[in-house]
C-alpha cells in the first residue's frame, strides 16, 4: 500500500501558508538531566537535523563555556541549510559570545511574569522593557537575526506581555517567540493567547511549548490553527522536567492530519529519535507515538488480520513514511494469521499439524506472560518441524530433585509409555538433568540401547526467563545416529525432550531396515 493511499480525515482549519519548524534539541533538549552532549555528537545531530530539513538549528548558549563557542563555530562551519541559532540573554557579554563564534542568529529571552520580575531579575517593568530593547538594537547594529522570548509570557499579564513586545518590534527583532516555560497552557488558553497576540503584532510569531502536562504538541498545533507560523521542537520530546513538543509528533501530524508540506523529509525520523536516544542515554518508551518500538506492533489477532489484509485497519499511518517498520508481535494475543505470517516471513513450511503443535506452545508461552520474540518461535518451529512423526516411547511424568554435598545426590523418576506400556525408574546423577537422561536409558534398554554423543544448550534470548533450545545425538548398539532437538522454558524438560525426539528418530530408522 502506498503511503498516500491511507484516508487521514483532515483539519479543515486555515494555516498559515508557511510553518517553519525551529529544533532546539542541542539547547533546551541537552538540559535535559543527565544530558552532555560532546562536540561529536552535537556535530552528527545537527547534520541529522539538516538533512530532515528542519529550518533553524539552536546548538547550544555560547556565553555558558569555552567548548560551547568551539561546537558552535564547528556547526556553523558545516555550511548547513538550516540556520545555526545561538541562544543569549539580554546582555552585551552574551551577544559579543555569539558573534565570536560568527554566528547570525541569535535567540535572546528575558523574563517577564511577576514571578521572574520579583523574584529572580529583581527588575520593574520598564527595566525590563528598555534592557531588552537596548540588546536588540545592540544585535541589529551587528547584523544579527533576533529572535525574542519573553521567558514565562504565558503567566505574564496580557497587557503587559503586548508592551514588551511591542517594544522589541520597534527595537527591530525580527521574530517574536511565545515560551511556555513550565507548560501550563491548555489548548483553548493556547487558542487565546497566540490569537490576541496575532491581532496585536505584525512580526511572524514563534511558539516554544514545555510537556509537563502532556500538552506541548497539542497546544504547538492550536497555537500553529492561530496564526503562529514557527514551532520549537526537540527530538523525542526531550529537555527540562517533562520535555518539550515532540519533533517528530508536531512534523507528522502537520504533514498527514493537516495536509501541510513542510519539506521536511519524514522517513529519516526514526533513525533520528534512536540516533538521539542513544547519545543522550534517554531511553525512548516503548508506546512512544510515531517512532516507538511499538508504535507499528500488532499482537492482537483481530488487529493482525486487519493489517495483514490492509495496513490501513488498524494503522493510521504507514510505517515507511517515518523510516519505522511494522512489527508482527508474539505472546497471548497472537492470532493463527499472525502465525502463519511469521512462519511465511522465515520461509518455514509444515502441515497442519506441525502448524497446530506450534500455535498451541506460543500461546501457551503467551499465557504464562511471555512475550515471544523471532528467535523464540524460530527455534520452536524448527524443534517441531525435526520431531519424529511417530513416537514410539512418550513421557508420561517426571519428578527430579537437586543434590548438595555428599549425602544428597541429585535424584530423577521417569515414567514412560514405551510401545503402549507404562515404564517407571529412578536413577542419580551429577545433577537433575544427568539423572534424568541415567532413567531413560535405563527404561528404554529392552527396546533400544543408546548412548548420548552430543549434548548442547542455549538459551535462545536474556533473561531468566529464556527458552532453553537443547540439542542432542544419540547413537544405539547398531551405530544408528539421530539428532534430538526440544525448545522449553525449563532446562530439565527441555533435554528431555529433545532425549526422547532422538530415541523416537533411531526406532524408525530401526523399522525402516
Amino acid at each position: 500500500m502506498e503511503i498516500n493511499d491511507l484516508k487521514i480525515p483532515k483539519s479543515d482549519i486555515t494555516l498559515p501558508k508557511k510553518v517553519k519548524i525551529f529544533d532546539t534539541t542541542l539547547r533546551d533538549g541537552e538540559q535535559a538531566p543527565g544530558v552532555a552532549l560532546t562536540t561529536d555528537e552535537k556535530i552528527q545531530i545537527a547534520q541529522k537535523l539538516d538533512n530532515l530539513g528542519i529550518n533553524t538549528i539552536e546548538y547550544g548558549f555560547p556565553a555558558v563555556s569555552e567548548g560551547e563557542r568551539k561546537s558552535a563555530k564547528l556547526i556553523n562551519d558545516l555550511g548547513l541549510n538550516a540556520n545555526i541559532c545561538g541562544l543569549a540573554r539580554v546582555l552585551k557579554n552574551d551577544i559579543d559570545a555569539l558573534l565570536d563564534c560568527d554566528l547570525s542568529y541569535m535567540h535572546t529571552f528575558i523574563g517577564t511574569s511577576p514571578l521572574h520580575r520579583d523574584f529572580k531579575l529583581k527588575m520593574s517593568k520598564e527595566e525590563i522593557v528598555d534592557k531588552a530593547s537596548s540588546a536588540i538594537e545592540y544585535a541589529k547594529d551587528h547584523g544579527i537575526t533576533v529572535e525574542f522570548s519573553a521567558e514565562d509570557s504565558t503567566r505574564t499579564e496580557f497587557d503587559y506581555l503586548v508592551d514588551v513586545y511591542k517594544a522589541v518590534e520597534d527595537a527591530g527583532a525580527d521574530l517574536i517567540n511565545v515560551p511556555d516555560t513550565v507548560g501550563v497552557l491548555v489548548p483553548t488558553t493556547s487558542r487565546k493567547l497566540i490569537s490576541n497576540l496575532k491581532n496585536e503584532l505584525s512580526l511572524p510569531i514563534s511558539v516554544h511549548f514545555h510537556n509537563d502536562f502532556g500538552l506541548a504538541v497539542a497546544n504547538s498545533l492550536v497555537a500553529i490553527e492561530s496564526g503562529a507560523e514557527q514551532a520549537h521542537v526537540t527530538v523525542n520530546g526531550i529537555g527540562e522536567r517533562g520535555g518539550n513538543a515532540s519533533l517528530e509528533e508536531l512534523v507528522v501530524t502537520l504533514k498527514v492530519a493537516y495536509g501541510l508540506d513542510l519539506d521536511i523529509d519524514t522517513t529519516q525520523l526514526y533513525n533520528l529519535s534512536d540516533f538521539v536516544s542513544r547519545v543522550t542515554g534517554i531511553k525512548m518508551p516503548p508506546n512512544k507515538p510515531i517512532v516507538g518500538e511499538n508504535a507499528f506492533a500488532h499482537e492482537s489477532g483481530i488487529h493482525v488480520h486487519g493489517v495483514l489484509e490492509n495496513a490501513a485497519t488498524y494503522e493510521p499511518i504507514a510505517p515507511e513514511l517515518v523510516g519505522h517498520t511494522r512489527k508482527i508481535a508474539l505472546g497471548k494475543h497472537t492470532g493463527a494469521n499472525a502465525l502463519k505470517a511469521k512462519l511465511t516471513e522465515y520461509d518455514i513450511k509444515m502441515d497442519e499439524e506441525q502448524f497446530c503443535t506450534v500455535y498451541d506452545q506460543v500461546k501457551g508461552l503467551g499465557d504464562k506472560g511471555k512475550s515471544i520474540t523471532d528467535a523464540d518461535l524460530k527455534a520452536i518451529a524448527v524443534t517441531v518441524l525435526g520431531k519424529a512423526k511417530e513416537e514410539a516411547v512418550k513421557l508420561i511424568g517426571l519428578s527430579v530433585s537437586s543434590g548438595s554435598g555428599k549425602t544428597v545426590s541429585p535424584t530423577a523418576t521417569v515414567k514412560l509409555m514405551i510401545n503402549g506400556e507404562e515404564k517407571e525408574t529412578s536413577s542419580i546423577g551429577v545433577g537433575p538433568v544427568d539423572a534424568a537422561l541415567n532413567a531413560i536409558q535405563i527404561l528404554v534398554k529392552g527396546t533400544t540401547n543408546i548412548q548420548l554423543e552430543e549434548y548442547h544448550i542455549e538459551a535462545i534470548t536474556g533473561g531468566t526467563d529464556a527458552l532453553a533450545e537443547v540439542f542432542v545425538i544419540t547413537s544405539d548398539e547398531e551405530d544408528n545416529k539421530a539428532t534430538g532437538r526440544a525448545t522449553r522454558e525449563d532446562v530439565i524438560m527441555a533435554s528431555v525432550d529433545a532425549v526422547l525426539n532422538s530415541i523416537n528418530k533411531i526406532l524408525m530408522i530401526k523399522e525402516a531396515k
